[in-house]
C-alpha cells in the first residue's frame, strides 16, 4: 500500500498580544502508510485550507492550540483510501481537521469534530467552496442572519468586513431573500468596488477614511438616516460603537467576531453599552458560533 510524505504546520509558541510571524510556526515533515488506516477510518489528502481571523484567538495561551502540536483549521480534500463503509476513494469532504497535507482520520474523530461530505455537490475543481459557502463561512452567514438577526422584509442591515467570506454572503442573502437595504463597510477602493458591483450592496463605506466613532457614525447615518435594524459584527472597535449609535428600536446585533481586537489585550477593549437604554429601545445583542448550523 502507498506511503505518503506529509507536511504539517506546528505551533511553536503561543502569542498573547501582537501580530503572528513565521517565528510562531514550524513545518514538520513525516510519512503516512495507508496500511495504518484503522477499521472505520479513512486517509485524506487535504487540497485547500482556510486561514481565518478566529484562529488568532486559538494561538493565545488560553486558546486550545498546543505548543509543539499540529494546528487545526477548516480544510477540504479528497479521500484516497477508505476502511469506512460511508466513504469511498474519491469522495470529497470538508472538515475541522489538523493542518496536514495527508492524514488518517480514525473512526472516533467523525463524532468528535465537524466533517461533512461534498461529493455530489461539487467536483474537485471547485473544492475551495468546501471552505467557503459550503463550509464555515456559509454556515456562519446563514445562522447569523437567519436565526440570530431574524430579518424582516425590507429592513436595513449594516455589515462590517463586507468584502470577507462571511460578510459578503450575509449581504447577498439579506438582499436576495429579504429585500433588505444592505450597507457594508470595508477598506480601500478595490474592496469598495467589489462589494458594490459584484456583491450588490446598496451602499459601501470605506472605513479607512474615518478614524473615530463620531466620524463613522456620521458616515453611516448619511446612508441610513433613519437608522439600522440589524448589524452583523465582524470587526469590533469603532464599528460596534457606530452601529450601536445608529440602532433603531428593536434593533439586533449578531456578534460573529471582532477582528480589530484579535492582536490586542482583551482587558483593554471597551464599549459604551448602557444597559438601561437597551431596555427602553428593546434591542438585542447576541454572540454566536457556526457549529449549530
Amino acid at each position: 500500500m502507498p506511503i505518503y510524505d506529509t507536511k504539517s504546520i506546528i505551533l511553536k509558541q503561543h502569542l498573547s498580544i501582537g501580530f503572528p510571524t513565521e517565528e510562531n510556526f514550524a513545518i514538520e515533515t513525516s510519512t503516512i502508510n495507508s496500511d495504518d488506516i484503522p477499521n472505520g477510518g479513512i486517509l485524506l489528502q487535504v487540497l485547500v485550507a482556510s486561514s481565518d481571523p478566529y484562529l488568532r484567538g486559538r494561538m493565545r495561551p488560553e486558546g486550545d492550540f498546543v505548543e509543539g502540536k499540529v494546528i487545526k483549521t477548516f480544510v477540504s480534500g479528497k479521500v484516497l483510501h477508505s476502511n469506512n463503509e460511508n466513504w469511498v476513494s474519491g469522495d470529497l469532504l470538508g472538515g475541522s481537521l489538523p493542518l496536514s497535507s495527508y492524514q488518517i482520520i480514525p473512526p472516533e474523530l467523525f463524532s468528535q469534530t465537524a466533517i461533512w461530505k461534498l461529493t455530489g455537490l461539487i467536483d474537485e475543481s471547485e473544492i475551495s467552496l468546501g471552505i467557503g459557502i459550503l463550509g464555515m463561512p456559509g454556515s456562519t452567514a446563514y445562522g447569523g442572519l437567519i436565526d440570530v438577526l431574524r430579518p424582516n422584509e425590507g429592513e436595513t442591515i449594516f455589515i462590517s468586513a463586507a468584502a470577507g467570506a462571511v460578510g459578503s454572503l450575509v449581504g447577498i442573502l439579506a438582499k436576495k431573500l429579504y429585500n433588505c437595504k444592505v450597507i457594508g463597510s470595508c477598506g480601500g477602493d478595490e474592496k469598495v468596488k467589489l462589494v458594490k458591483e459584484k456583491y450588490g450592496f446598496d451602499h459601501v463605506i470605506d472605513y479607512k477614511k474615518y478614524s473615530t466613532v463620531e466620524e463613522l457614525t456620521k458616515a453611516l447615518k448619511e446612508v441610513a438616516p433613519e437608522g439600522i435594524d440589524m448589524y452583523f459584527e465582524n470587526v469590533g472597535g469603532i464599528h460596534f460603537e457606530a452601529a450601536l449609535n445608529s440602532l433603531r428600536v428593536r434593533g439586533r446585533i449578531a456578534v460573529c467576531g471582532t477582528i480589530s481586537d484579535y492582536n490586542s489585550d482583551y482587558s483593554k477593549s471597551f464599549s459604551k453599552i448602557i444597559p438601561i437604554k437597551m431596555v427602553y429601545s428593546q434591542q438585542r445583542i447576541e454572540g454566536f458560533m457556526c457549529a449549530e448550523w
